[in-house]
């Protein structure tokens, strides 16, 4: 069941939509995954602006994004999938953040959860839910609570109930699941350990409450996920915990995917800043010139912005093949180096997105910051986005590393 709130949602909601009839198309390879995502973003951008003004949801966009086939790329080879790498994934979602981080944040959790059921899934869980995302199916998540003491305090309870278990419990900052065909719940079960429930996002006992108000990343309708009892078969059910019991990628994956969203939000800003100075910026009187593009200032200025997120866009890079050459060759070593590389990636994006979104305005002058050109857009999202897990201790971390040696912990945010 889906509400809403009257009072926070600008546009009327319908059901969760689902993909077409017509079977996703398969993508072949990473080069055909770059391709679609480039044509995509392209698509995209062009009405980034006006959907975050009116809150528009992206609806029809993410039934493309299913149809394209760039879901399922990393649904492995023998399953029908391309098994795209980490460089990949991370650069179609850098593309598609440039052009509206909205859509590139919804299916974040899919790729994560997917990536659960390549790891910890059993043979028919591969086999069944593989060819649900091949079918171009999106899965959403129901992970954080709120009111809890901490992050890792869940609530949420996983009950055994005749041949199954029962579902209860709170759920938000839920991105995607209001457009989600399954929703991949994590909750404690009686031992007290993490498990992750796959449940169809109409089953009865479901609530999606689009309540989300966030000033930034408007359309992701990250809001409430109600579970109300819900019946879940014991064979939608995957121990999540057996993820920290040794060297994993897990929480690299997750982060890299974070850090290549900041990335693109800092690309997009950053054009629009190129674009607006270009066409409407008038050049400070004192400097002489005809053109803002000639002031030696803004010229000096634009090419700081332009160094930061090439830095940016090299530690992605350089963090995405350390995530690649540990997956092929696992062990600890390789798994703490991919996970401090991407730690660096994620803390350095997390600041060339906030300062690149604010340094906009900044360089283009009081015009750009009216509600006619909605510029605050990237800026907004990136103050919201980055608010997700606080980069100050992947900072501590990568100090412990440098000073001792002392390798990151396995909890799935680094």
């Amino acid at each position: 069941m889906v509400s809403s709130t009257p009072d926070l949602v600008s546009a009327p909601l319908d059901a969760p939509s689902t993909p077409d009839t017509a079977p996703a198309h398969v993508i072949a390879d990473d080069a055909e995954a770059l391709r679609v995502a480039a044509a995509l973003a392209a698509e995209f951008a062009a009405d980034a602006a006006t959907r975050d003004a009116g809150r528009r949801l992206p609806r029809a966009e993410l039934d493309r994004l299913s149809a394209s086939g760039l879901l399922a790329v990393t649904v492995p080879a023998e399953h029908g999938g391309a098994d795209a790498s980490t460089a990949t994934v991370t650069e179609v979602f850098r593309l598609l953040a440039a052009a509206d981080p909205n859509i590139a944040q919804i299916p974040h959790s899919h790729f994560v959860y997917v990536n659960v059921l390549r790891h910890n899934g059993t043979a028919e869980q591969r086999t069944f839910f593989f060819a649900e995302v091949l079918a171009g199916r999106r899965i959403g998540n129901a992970q954080s609570e709120t009111g809890t003491k901490h992050l890792m305090d869940y609530r949420t309870r996983l009950t055994p109930d005749g041949d199954g278990y029962r579902l209860d419990g709170t759920k938000f900052y839920t991105t995607g699941a209001l457009f989600a065909d399954w929703l991949a719940v994590l909750a404690r079960a009686d031992d007290e350990k993490l498990h992750v429930a796959y449940t169809p996002a109409d089953s009865p006992g479901v609530t999606i409450v689009d309540d989300w108000n966030g000033m930034g990343q408007r359309t992701t309708a990250s809001g409430t996920v109600r579970l109300d009892g819900v019946a879940i078969p014991a064979d939608r059910v995957v121990p999540h915990h057996l993820t920290f019991t040794g060297p994993q990628l897990y929480g690299a994956f997750a982060q890299i995917v974070h850090a290549a969203i900041d990335v693109g939000i800092a690309e997009g800003a950053l054009a629009d800043a190129v674009r607006f100075v270009r066409t409407k910026t008038r050049p400070w009187f004192e400097s002489g010139v005809a053109t803002a593009v000639e002031d030696p200032l803004l010229v000096q200025r634009f090419g700081e912005l332009d160094l930061q997120l090439r830095a940016a866009r090299a530690l992605l890079a350089h963090a995405a093949a350390e995530v690649d050459r540990a997956a092929a060759d696992l062990h600890d070593g390789t798994a703490a180096t991919a996970s401090l590389a991407v730690a660096a990636a994620k803390a350095y994006a997390d600041r060339a997105a906030n300062e690149i979104s604010s340094a906009l305005f900044e360089v283009s002058g009081t015009r750009s910051s009216l509600d006619d050109y909605n510029l605050h857009r990237h800026w907004r999202n990136a103050r919201t986005h980055t608010l997700h897990d606080p980069v100050r201790w992947k900072i501590q971390h990568l100090g412990r590393a440098a000073l001792t040696g002392t390798p990151p912990p396995r909890h799935g945010l680094l």
